[in-house]
């Protein structure tokens, strides 16, 4: 009778867990649709950038952003730290103060760490910054 009564609350517990699936779990991978190179066209020298990339969940599974990092001290990313669910949309802000960068065509990327595959995605933000 016990063995009978701790495999129902065994069974109980793991039924349990298995829920709505709403969070992230280690190894679930996802898909992401987003636009790989912003252009923000011309610019002054002074002027700071200001990016929003939309960044869509295209997979079964939350899509969680681990990290983003800039190549440059130039470049500031605020995104979204929370999980973002299937068929939803981020956007992941950045701006490039062009006091910073040099005169003429600049490509700023920025690395974005998430449950993809491959796990890290490149995002170029670029600009013509006039004297």
């Amino acid at each position: 009778m016990k063995k009978v009564f701790l495999m129902a609350v065994i069974s109980l517990g793991l039924l349990s867990c298995g829920g709505g699936q709403t969070e992230a779990q280690v190894g679930q991978y996802t898909t992401i649709e987003v636009q790989e190179l912003y252009n923000a066209g011309s610019v002054a020298k002074g002027e700071i950038v200001e990016a929003e990339i939309k960044m869509k969940n295209t997979g079964d599974y939350p899509l969680v952003i681990a990290k983003i990092s800039a190549a440059c001290a130039c470049t500031v990313s605020e995104y979204d730290q929370e999980p973002i669910q299937p068929g939803e949309t981020t956007i992941i802000r950045a701006s490039i103060n062009t006091d910073e960068t040099g005169n003429g065509v600049i490509r700023k990327p920025i690395s974005v760490s998430a449950n993809t595959r491959p796990s890290s995605t490149v995002i170029m933000i670029q600009a013509t910054v006039l004297d």
